[in-house]
């Protein structure tokens, strides 16, 4: 009996990681797919369609390395403003609630009974909650039921910018190295394949993180860069031969 006793306190001391951290480590990983496949796609594109216009390597390469490193730029530069502008309102969220605590500390109070109520507890329930809590840590308290923030863990722009620079990268240096890699007559084959290979692999991936279906998600990603490259190739080989 004691055995199981101890059993679940230490699993109550040892939770396991379904919370925010875990959360946060899944949200970071499928943009870092979606970063990968933005790569794979936008690369892709600009090489085929230049392929399709000629066949020397030089242009080819002078393209694609273009266009990885503007995208790869254009993505860290996104996310920096973006992750940024959400970071800043964060900090004046958490600026304005030290200020009402501070100024009306009773409207906080009653406040944080308020929201303890609506989660299903009772009105003395909620009440000894939040004075207990307010003890402890007001601010920290209210950041968390009140604005589902944790003042340690706002997101870094400069973190998230990297990410999505590195995510980019890796995906676009795919189809360069394979229009690059391979001889003339089966660049742009080989090309699409790996190409289709890589994003069916990442459709399955955010289906798998986003517990949606996978195959409809695979379906959907391949047939649309089926259709990209097709209609870049297409116009590479149209410009190609009206420039030519």
């Amino acid at each position: 009996m004691a055995g199981d006793i101890s059993g679940d306190v230490s699993n109550a001391v040892h939770p396991e990681p379904h919370g925010g951290e875990l959360s946060q480590r899944l949200n970071w990983l499928r943009a870092g797919v979606l970063g990968a496949n933005d790569g794979i796609v936008s690369t892709a594109g600009i090489v085929v369609g230049v392929a399709g216009a000629t066949i020397e390597r030089g242009p080819i390469a002078t393209a694609g390395v273009a266009g990885l490193v503007a995208g790869a730029v254009s993505m860290a530069l996104g996310e920096y403003v973006s992750v940024s502008s959400q970071r800043d309102s964060e900090r004046a969220q958490l600026a304005k609630e030290k200020r009402e605590l501070r100024e009306t500390p009773r409207e906080e109070l009653e406040e944080l009974t308020e929201l303890y109520e609506q989660k299903g507890l009772s009105r003395e329930t909620a009440r000894q909650v939040a004075v207990e809590l307010t003890a402890h840590d007001a601010l920290a308290a209210h950041v968390d039921v009140e604005l589902h923030l944790d003042p340690e863990e706002l997101t870094s722009p400069w973190r998230a910018a990297a990410a999505s620079a590195v995510s980019f990268v890796t995906g676009a240096l795919l189809p360069l190295i394979a229009i690059l890699a391979t001889p003339t007559s089966w660049r742009v084959p080989v090309t699409v394949g790996v190409v289709l290979l890589a994003l069916g692999l990442a459709g399955w991936i955010s289906a798998r993180l986003g517990g949606a279906t996978p195959r409809r998600a695979v379906l959907r990603v391949v047939v649309g860069g089926a259709l990209g490259l097709a209609v870049t190739y297409g116009i590479g080989w149209l410009i190609g031969g009206a420039v030519g």
